[in-house]
């Protein structure tokens, strides 16, 4: 089961730019961040579910849940401060 992704518009230094991050899915275990402008990608980001899911009694899909929001929110915060670009 692939779990529902974010989608964010935000503008840094008057450029707009839509963040989307995405489950692939357990058949294809990645997290993935893109951050679009004028339709392009001009950043993407890829991670792998080992590299963020936690280990003991949480659910996978809560786990996953969780590990794509902070992955998005990291994205917004680092495209907001100039580090991403």
């Amino acid at each position: 089961m692939v779990e529902k992704g974010f989608n964010s518009d935000v503008s840094w230094r008057g450029t707009e730019y839509h963040v989307q991050t995405e489950d692939w899915g357990r058949q294809n275990p990645y997290l993935v961040s893109r951050v679009f402008h004028n339709g392009a990608v001009v950043k993407s980001i890829k991670t792998a579910y080992h590299e963020v899911l936690p280990k003991g009694p949480v659910t996978q899909t809560e786990a996953i849940r969780l590990a794509m929001k902070i992955q998005h929110q990291q994205i917004l915060d680092l495209l907001l401060s100039g580090k991403l670009l």
